[in-house]
């Protein structure tokens, strides 16, 4: 595509074309040494109780939450899962790491048939590789994975996997993924950082078009997607894990730049994730939703433009 911005990369490691959003383990003890973390509850008593449709309308999406950056999209013709992560932890280890504070707002056992799941990068609150390897057994699904993550996901059984690079496209049946930027980094040991790719997806098909963000910090990839992809029906956004923002920014926006994203993409409708379910960062567990709105509120944006979803919580998006 013309005019658009590609990962730097020299033969072992990508990068960022605008700031680099990895840190230095001076860095991370500065934080740690000066964190100011405020509440979190030890867990939340939500029972989610999902009425999930048994197919979607022509021309419709269903949306359901599920949790983080879990969404569940039914459409007449396919049915996709982003970022699937039904994991206790967002850890690689069971017993010690971030501890989700609620339940899925989906039951695993309660899925529809999954045809294509989206795999933005290697962090583990984004692959969680347990949950990966459920949905290959019970759903066989293509997934769709970010350059140079291909061989490690074969090599833990999954058997159908295709990997992108931004703005590379693959034509699936009655559905069209592209791999768009994102503003981020990749690990998960501490020798691995950035050798392998992070991004963004495009979903387009019979049914409204969809763009999710993934992981990102805010960035002119936006405009970018904007000018690739009008009109876009429906943005997921992430608006969680941005304190403190000298460490965060880089790597994460804030309700503030979600704000300013879903103007830049010009979207229809947006919808929030990436907060509530896994304490990663300094602010409070209810920060993110109240200061979305406060946001919203200042720039003049519709609180109904930029939807807060309850776990479980299913909306009907259709085409403009």
């Amino acid at each position: 595509m013309a005019n658009t911005t590609l990962p730097l990369f020299d033969g072992r490691h990508f990068e960022n074309p605008g700031d680099s959003a990895s840190r230095t383990i001076r860095d991370l003890l500065r934080w740690q040494l000066t964190a100011k973390r405020e509440p979190w509850p030890a867990w939340v008593d939500h029972q989610p109780t999902p009425t999930l449709p048994a197919t979607a309308a022509p021309g419709t999406l269903a949306l359901t939450f599920v949790n983080h950056s879990t969404f569940l999209l039914q459409t007449s013709t396919v049915t996709i899962l982003t970022d699937p992560v039904w994991a206790e932890r967002a850890s690689p280890v069971s017993f010690a790491g971030p501890r989700r504070v609620h339940p899925p707002g989906v039951p695993f056992d309660l899925l529809p048939h999954i045809d294509v799941v989206l795999v933005s990068h290697n962090h583990y609150d984004h692959m969680d590789v347990d949950t990966l390897r459920r949905l290959e057994q019970h759903h066989r699904p293509r997934f769709v994975t970010s350059r140079g993550n291909r061989s490690f996901l074969q090599s833990r059984g999954l058997s159908r996997v295709d990997e992108l690079t931004w703005w590379q496209a693959l034509e699936l049946d009655r559905i069209r993924v592209t791999m768009t930027p994102a503003q981020h980094f990749s690990a998960r040991t501490p020798f691995d950082r950035n050798r392998t790719l992070w991004g963004s997806f495009m979903l387009e098909g019979e049914w409204p078009r969809v763009f999710f963000a993934a992981d990102t910090g805010y960035w002119r990839h936006f405009t970018e997607v904007r000018a690739q992809f009008p009109p876009i029906d429906l943005a997921l956004l992430p608006i969680g894990a941005y304190e403190p923002r000298w460490f965060m920014r880089p790597a994460h926006m804030d309700p503030g730049d979600a704000v300013q994203a879903h103007l830049d993409l010009q979207a229809r409708l947006s919808v929030a994730m990436h907060f509530g379910t896994f304490r990663l960062t300094d602010e409070a567990w209810d920060d993110p939703p109240r200061r979305l709105g406060e946001a919203l509120d200042t720039r003049s944006v519709p609180r109904d433009d930029f939807r807060v979803l309850r776990p479980g919580e299913t909306m009907i998006v259709r085409a403009a």
